[in-house]
């Protein structure tokens, strides 16, 4: 049989048009081979601390720590990148409530066949529930011990995977039965060092060295005071910068 050189030219174009039918069918059937590109692992240790207080409630004085957290939770974990959630509550005893809920996997276990961005959404969800769950536990058990707070929540977080990152829903009313913020003066810097001084001598520090930490909701009982507010928010970053050697940042601040 004779060909002519127009068709023996033309028959590897052919092969080629259909060689690129046939690969797309191929990486989506193929349960051996992937043709999807992988995600960046995700390893950055974050932690979320939750307001159970009753100035976390969702009225009028109150700065809504449920709305709150709904609006800032899901941003601040991608943001961040965050490989993994722990959670602390903040109640009248943060160090010994029982509202602690169990660490949650944002990037779990896949193989080169896995959706991670659809696998990814659902620990999301799931981090979401679990911070709701232990935000209701919290207001059961009322208070505002937000030191103690820090503290469980730095215990829990792991130091590997870089600088742990915290997400802290309160308006950082520290009230607890050994110690009420609301009872001090904050208007210097002088003062505001003696009532850290007092605070640290009864209470320790809590251990968040080198963690950022994202206020949402810090000082908003003062919306209506300025002054105070200026002086309520220096405070706090004088003790967790200062003393604490944390970094603050208001980024997600509501």
């Amino acid at each position: 049989m004779r060909h002519s050189a127009r068709t023996a030219h033309r028959s590897p174009v052919r092969a080629a048009a259909r060689l690129a039918v046939v690969v797309p069918l191929v990486c989506a059937l193929s349960a051996l081979v992937s043709c999807t590109k992988q995600e960046e692992a995700l390893t950055t240790p974050c932690g979320v601390v939750v307001d159970g207080s009753g100035s976390a409630a969702a009225v009028k004085q109150g700065f809504d720590s449920e709305a709150k957290l709904k609006d800032s939770l899901v941003e601040f974990l991608t943001d961040q990148k965050c490989g993994t959630v722990d959670f602390a509550p903040i109640t009248r005893s943060s160090r010994s409530s029982s509202c602690r809920q169990g660490q949650v996997d944002l990037d779990p276990p896949h193989d080169a066949n896995t959706d991670q961005k659809v696998q990814r959404a659902d620990a999301q969800r799931k981090a979401a529930v679990a911070a709701l769950a232990e935000l209701k536990c919290a207001r059961s058990q009322n208070g505002s011990d937000v030191w103690g707070a820090l503290a469980r929540i730095g215990e829990a977080v792991p130091g590997d995977g870089g600088a742990p990152k915290l997400l802290v829903v309160s308006d950082f009313a520290q009230a607890d039965p050994e110690f009420s913020l609301s009872r001090h003066d904050l208007g210097t810097k002088a003062r505001r060092a003696k009532v850290i001084d007092s605070l640290v001598k009864e209470r320790g520090l809590p251990g968040i060295e080198g963690m950022d930490v994202f206020p949402v909701g810090l000082g908003m009982q003062y919306s209506a005071k300025p002054s105070e507010a200026d002086d309520f928010e220096s405070f706090w970053v004088e003790a967790l910068e200062g003393r604490a050697k944390a970094h603050v940042d208001t980024r997600y601040k509501r």
